[in-house]
């Protein structure tokens, strides 16, 4: 978990702009919470490496899970286009209903 995490937050910093294109527009400031996400995702993957501090960990993860639900939504509402590959609209709906409750879960059980 702890790998994903921090590949998730890196990913953040080395291409952006794919995340600037899910962030809904009702949201100030797109290139601030695409950093704090990256360094949210990387601060709680290394948590996750401390027993002392994984349960904080898991805990974090699943707030940020909850937060990111927004922008599942508009991804779902506006399509999701990266260069000339388009997620389809079941991948979209399968990220949030079925790939988001699962990641809550693995964090849950990661975190008892």
């Amino acid at each position: 978990m702890s790998i994903f995490y921090l590949l998730a937050g890196v990913n953040h910093f080395r291409n952006p702009v794919s995340y600037y294109a899910i962030i809904p527009p009702y949201l100030p400031y797109p290139h601030l919470i695409n950093v704090l996400s990256g360094i949210a995702e990387i601060f709680f993957a290394l948590l996750l490496l401390n027993r002392a501090t994984r349960k904080f960990a898991c805990y974090g993860i699943i707030a940020m899970l909850i937060a990111f639900i927004p922008a599942h939504i508009y991804m779902i509402r506006a399509g999701f286009c990266a260069g000339n590959f388009c997620l389809p609209g079941w991948a979209l709906w399968t990220r949030l209903l079925v790939l988001q409750p699962l990641l809550i879960a693995w964090a849950w059980k990661t975190g008892e």
